[in-house]
């Protein structure tokens, strides 16, 4: 008898196919949305922040600069580009202009250079580090006002102790208060005495995160600590020295504190020979005019000319970052 080996066919309904997809529960919905939701809601407060605190005011801003706009009477007709024309056309804004860049060239500028040359005496091996850290952030720890006060007596036209020294090695008195280039490095060196030791600080942990066995190779090397700064530190610090330096340069563009406290006035010396851009926008705003609509477009002014610099920085940052790159097309040596 011959037996077949056909397999036999499964003639049994295939339910599977027919079976509703099974619904999710609570839990695992929530569970899905935990995943995809979460992510947004840990970074929200800072845009949610930025947004009140940052973007609101700006494009508020905006719109009042467009706007004749009274301190006391309020909103008024709408002018366009009427404000930023009349700002434009005024002799004090350009002068306190030249007074904003001036003082920023001198106080950011050996800012940094400063900064860095301290932070590379911290990193060495001292005694007691963290005193002589603790030490370098204490001005920054004061007031403004307090750092302005005491300046504004150390170079006092008459009184002061600096024209006192000068004065006792035979050096004539400095008007401080009434010479621009004077005036202009009294303010920079309190802009200095209250940012160096922020910026040091700065430095400092950057280069204690440099690798510590590039400076043993060039010890190997035969490389001296000078030849070690120059060769290894500098290098290293590219990206903080880009970050210092845009800082810098957004605030030095914004300052207000020193030259507004560096005499009893506020109003920038006798002939605005210090007066910076934010103190003629409070002048504006707050003082004989009263124009909000002005003040406006003064602020709007400087944040285009702040913009600028910040796209200036941003090429600058990408040239360096491009030529500090490594190359992979480099001929061995013979």
């Amino acid at each position: 008898m011959v037996t077949s080996t056909t397999p036999k066919l499964d003639r049994r309904p295939n339910r599977s196919a027919d079976r509703e997809p099974r619904r999710l529960g609570f839990g695992q919905r929530l569970g899905r949305w935990d995943v995809k939701v979460s992510p947004y809601l840990y970074i929200s407060p800072f845009f949610i922040l930025f947004a009140i605190v940052g973007l609101f005011p700006l494009l508020y801003t905006a719109y009042v600069s467009v706007h004749k706009w009274h301190l006391i009477g309020g909103q008024g007709d709408f002018v366009g580009l009427e404000n930023f024309t009349y700002v434009l056309q005024q002799p004090f804004f350009w002068k306190a202009l030249r007074n904003t860049f001036s003082i920023f060239l001198l106080s950011s500028v050996p800012q940094v250079f400063i900064a860095i040359t301290i932070a590379a005496v911290l990193d060495a091996n001292l005694r007691a580090k963290t005193f002589w850290r603790m030490g370098v952030l204490l001005p920054f720890v004061v007031a403004p006002v307090a750092v302005s006060l005491i300046f504004g007596k150390l170079f006092a036209d008459q009184s002061g102790m600096i024209n006192a020294i000068l004065g006792g090695v035979g050096i004539e008195p400095i008007r401080w208060h009434a010479d621009v280039l004077a005036s202009h490095v009294a303010i920079s060196s309190m802009v200095n005495f209250r940012w160096i030791g922020y910026n040091t600080l700065i430095f400092l942990a950057a280069m204690q995160a440099v690798p510590r066995e590039l400076y043993e190779a060039a010890i190997l090397d035969g490389a001296n600590r000078l030849r070690q700064f120059f060769s290894v530190t500098v290098p290293m610090l590219r990206p903080t020295i880009i970050f210092v330096v845009v800082t810098s340069t957004i605030g030095g563009l914004q300052i207000f504190d020193e030259p507004r406290l560096f005499d009893q006035t506020g109003q920038g010396g006798g002939d605005r020979q210090w007066m910076t851009v934010t103190m003629y926008l409070y002048e504006v705003g707050w003082g004989s005019q009263k124009s909000f609509g002005r003040a406006a477009a003064v602020a709007w002014i400087l944040f285009v000319i702040i913009l600028i610099i910040g796209l200036i920085n941003f090429s600058i940052t990408r040239r360096i970052a491009s030529d500090s790159a490594p190359k992979s097309g480099r001929k061995q040596k013979r």
